[in-house]
């Protein structure tokens, strides 16, 4: 029994590490923050679906400290002590922590494809709407006058998170076949 905890948590320690290094492979940025990068929300999918909800969100909350760490001077740009909180609550915790929780979202579905395809969307769509969020409560200011700020912050970004679950939602379904073909050959 605590070998496999030992176990677990080395294995969610390496996706919490290889999540960090894809997230230095841009794709593509975007002047004001956000980026596609080399699929780097993948090993928390993973993580999720091979040991459940609980080390899932251990694991995105684990990388979202670390991001926040590696991207602390965006918290500084905000202009007060509750935006600065909210910035972390929302770009940073919760963002990454509902990727650790996809596995609950495809749960319902028996196919493996399937359920990760989905569980890897609608966790992709909740970290959309956390900086969504974000751009409508603490980065307003950088919408232009002639545009809603809700419209701004959707299509913004929106630009990037797309593209992101998109690739993201391809990477994990190709990696957990190969995966799940692996042990069931063990």
């Amino acid at each position: 029994m605590r070998n496999r905890k030992t176990q677990t948590l080395v294995e969610c320690a390496l996706m919490i590490a290889l999540s960090t290094v894809l997230s230095f492979i841009p794709i593509y940025q975007l002047p004001q923050g956000g980026d596609i990068t080399a699929v780097s929300m993948m090993p928390l999918v993973l993580a999720s679906f091979r040991h459940g909800p609980k080390w899932g969100l251990f694991t995105g909350f684990t990388y979202g400290l670390i991001q926040m760490l590696l991207g602390i001077k965006n918290v500084m740009y905000c202009a007060t002590l509750g935006a600065m909180l909210l910035c972390i609550l929302l770009d940073y915790l919760l963002a990454y922590a509902v990727m650790g929780l996809s596995c609950l979202f495809g749960k319902p579905l028996k196919n493996r494809s399937a359920s990760v395809a989905v569980g890897t969307v609608v966790a992709g769509l909740l970290r959309y709407l956390c900086s969504f969020l974000s751009g409508v409560i603490i980065w307003r200011e950088y919408a232009p006058e002639t545009m809603p700020v809700w419209l701004y912050s959707l299509t913004y970004n929106g630009s990037y998170m797309i593209p992101e679950i998109i690739l993201t939602t391809i990477a994990a379904v190709l990696v957990m076949r190969v995966l799940d073909q692996r042990l069931a050959t063990r």
